[in-house]
């Protein structure tokens, strides 16, 4: 069920809790040295807090079910993702602080790249400069036509990536994504996934292709592809769940999305890592109790299948830890959303490390915050979606359940 924790058993309480989310987090162990990204990466700070911390390993669904970075992060706020799941359109939408209305249809494209016969050859265009986005965006708005009865917005997002969002009466979200998920081919066409979606395939296919036709003469950005139709449905907020004001500060937009989704403030996104930390303090006596911190090389490193890479984004994110730990956070959770192994370059269905730090864990001069110390740790193997459980007792903030 969505709701998993018995919401009437949240207190009102002064305790601040801090989650830091390291994005595809877990790693599989490199064939030479035997450690993960995470064991390998030099992390004196994390290392000190789990001596004493309770660790453990989070599924973010199922045993062998990957998940992509919106159930994941689902998952930690305690939704359970088989009954909240939304599709990426909607998180990007809110991410760039689109103001969706229930039933807005919303789909997350990329800039491609094809040559004249019309097949992939770069499915990122290159990942051009925000600039740049920002310039084809304007483009598209200007060039492509709105069908009769739907307003069609386009919407910059970072690099590669925009969103469109149709707003009008009927519209399905029931459609298959058009990117084929490799090179050498042409984009799939839009299709229906259910009856009575047919009528939204036919109109988003002509959206695409007049966009296709005005962006014919850019050189590297000549394609868009679509991935992740979703229709907006409000969620029960954080606030209502869990009497928390909660606060998200993320460098990339889908992840103020996500935590939009579910009812956070969201700050303005910071230009650097470091700038993560900054808003924190700055934000640290606004009256928030929750705050949720993104950070992205972990993943986009584990994709890329640089190992090093990786473990140096992991490194750089340890450093600023003392900054955290210096605000004195009731609870302190360093996790991530899914795992991303730089051998596997992709997600992957491996459970993630988690570290809980508070005055009420049992653990006692554990060796470092790794994969193996995890899966010795105290909170053994746990759905994603129990991490709010344990966040909201570590804070005091759940009371006795029955007499």
């Amino acid at each position: 069920m969505g709701v998993v924790i018995p919401d009437d058993l949240v207190e009102k309480g002064k305790s601040r809790i801090v989650l830091l989310v390291m994005d595809g987090l877990g790693g599989l162990p490199d064939p030479y040295t035997g450690k993960t990204e995470l064991e390998e990466a030099e992390t004196p700070n994390l290392d000190a807090l789990a001596a004493n911390a309770a660790l453990g390993l989070l599924r973010p669904l199922l045993p062998g079910v990957t998940v992509g970075s919106g159930p994941g992060h689902l998952a930690l706020f305690g939704y359970d993702p088989l009954e909240w799941n939304i599709g990426r359109g909607v998180l990007s939408a809110l991410g760039v602080g689109f103001d969706l209305q229930p039933g807005d249809l919303a789909v997350r494209l990329n800039f491609a790249s094809r040559d004249a016969e019309g097949r992939i050859t770069d499915r990122r265009a290159g990942r051009p400069s925000d600039a740049e986005n920002r310039r084809l965006v304007e483009k598209l708005r200007a060039g492509v036509r709105s069908p009769e009865g739907v307003q069609v917005f386009f919407e910059p997002e970072k690099e590669h990536r925009l969103v469109l969002v149709l707003r009008g009466k009927g519209l399905s979200a029931a459609l298959q994504d058009t990117d084929p998920q490799e090179t050498g081919v042409p984009p799939l066409p839009v299709r229906s996934l259910e009856p009575g979606a047919e009528a939204t395939a036919a109109l988003v296919q002509r959206i695409l292709d007049d966009a296709t036709q005005v962006l014919a003469d850019e050189p590297a950005a000549n394609a868009l592809l679509a991935r992740g139709f979703a229709e907006y449905v409000p969620y029960p907020s954080f606030q209502e769940r869990y009497g928390l004001r909660a606060v998200a500060i993320a460098r990339y937009p889908m992840y103020g999305g996500v935590a939009r989704l579910v009812g956070m403030d969201v700050l303005p996104r910071p230009e650097k890592d470091e700038g993560v930390v900054t808003a924190l303090e700055q934000s640290w006596d606004a009256g928030y109790d929750f705050f949720f911190l993104h950070f992205k090389y972990t993943d986009s490193r584990g994709e890329d299948g640089d190992f090093s890479a990786k473990a140096s984004a992991i490194a750089a994110v340890d450093r600023l830890i003392p900054r955290v730990t210096a605000l004195k956070p009731d609870v302190l959770i360093v996790t991530g959303d899914h795992s991303t192994p730089s051998r596997y370059r992709a997600h992957s269905w491996h459970p993630v490390p988690v570290l809980i730090a508070s005055p009420w864990t049992r653990g006692r001069d554990q060796e470092g915050f790794g994969e193996t110390a995890c899966l010795r740790g105290e909170l053994g193997i746990l759905e994603s979606k129990h991490l709010m459980t344990l966040a909201l007792a570590h804070a005091g903030r759940l009371t006795k359940f029955g007499a």
